[in-house]
């Protein structure tokens, strides 16, 4: 297992880290994706820190809740010590019916916080990240809430779910003209099937130096090969998050076919190897049902691809450049040139 240290900080987090979103029976639309009990997220949590994972994400409201009382009493249960973990979790939807049960005002994340931490049964957690924008809220409440966090030693490190690469921008400005805590880490997804991502976001992270933490890298498990050719069942029959344009899909599958073969692994081994050996990534969420489907995962450690493979699969789906990315390209093209060879462009 590789360690990456986490934005700018000196904290270091697993290039694998175990989702929960699974733990717990969640109702409506998400429950197709929940259902992992007691028993055995207490024996996928043993093999995951057995394999190396010291990173834990959850959130406030996976499965209301239960999914962080999970995780608590399975550290417990285990004899985990709480230093051998990083334990990340997030707020700011909806946990209640009423105008303040979500968002990011000061009212809220003080709330929020309390009841993560007495679900999860510990005294601070490592990363506490807001799950998306809240248009309610002025964004200098928010970070001045979570500085106050993390200077009351009950939050570490703060970082961000879901925004708009502008929004992260105009945080981090206020962060730093106020010296308040900034955000280290930003939460997207990102698979072989939606790279949308790398347009404005994954650029915007290596500019300030934020890692990625990505979600969904199997595309709900689309990437395994089980959904070709419009099979039904499953998760995705239920609700179909990530949305994957299944033309596009059909020709990673098909790019990953010669390429698991050749390695003698999994699609799932395959897509999670290629998001490895991007630069933007420091630690891949893992969103499993049962130990057998980690170590599955698992093996995406021992998997390494070639430059040609790598090109391989990023060819098979490529990322449709919009405006301005295209002028932009044509613009700088001369300078990136210079850059990166010491020598002017032919034609200059």
């Amino acid at each position: 297992m590789r360690y990456n240290r986490l934005g700018q900080t000196g904290l270091f987090v697993s290039e694998l880290c175990l989702g929960t979103m699974t733990f717990g029976q969640a109702s409506g639309q998400y429950a197709a994706a929940s259902g992992v009990g007691q028993d055995a997220v207490d024996t996928i949590l043993r093999d995951a820190v057995d394999a190396g994972i010291n990173f834990i994400d959850t959130a406030n409201v996976y499965a209301d809740g239960q999914a962080e009382e999970i995780v608590g009493q399975s550290l417990k249960t285990l004899g985990i010590a709480r230093k051998d973990v990083v334990l990340a979790t997030k707020f700011e939807h909806a946990t209640g019916p009423g105008p303040n049960d979500g968002g990011g005002s000061r009212v809220h994340i003080v709330e929020a916080v309390k009841a993560s931490l007495k679900r999860l049964g510990t005294d601070h957690i490592d990363l506490y990240q807001m799950h998306g924008w809240d248009p309610a809220t002025p964004v200098e409440e928010t970070l001045r809430a979570l500085d106050d966090l993390v200077r009351e030693g009950l939050v570490r490190y703060v970082g961000v779910s879901n925004w708009a690469a502008w929004q992260v921008a105009t945080a981090l400005g206020v962060s730093d003209a106020r010296g308040l805590a900034r955000f280290q880490s930003y939460q997207g997804y990102y698979s072989l099937v939606g790279r949308e991502i790398e347009r404005e976001v994954t650029p915007m992270l290596g500019a300030h130096g934020l890692g990625l933490i990505v979600f969904s890298p199997l595309a709900g498990g689309y990437l395994t090969g089980k959904y070709r050719d419009g099979a039904a069942g499953g998760r995705r029959s239920t609700i179909a998050f990530p949305p994957v344009d299944d033309d596009r899909g059909a020709h990673v599958l098909t790019a990953m076919d010669g390429i698991a073969a050749r390695h003698g692994c999994t699609h799932e081994a395959i897509a999670i190897a290629w998001l490895r050996q991007q630069p933007a990534v420091t630690s891949i969420i893992t969103g499993v049902k049962s130990a057998e489907q980690l170590t599955a995962n698992l093996k995406a450690s021992d998997v390494t691809l070639s430059d040609e493979e790598m090109k391989a699969l990023g060819d098979a789906a490529p990322l449709a450049v919009e405006y301005p990315g295209w002028m932009l390209a044509h613009g700088s093209a001369g300078r990136a040139a210079l850059l990166a060879t010491g020598a002017m462009p032919t034609g200059h």
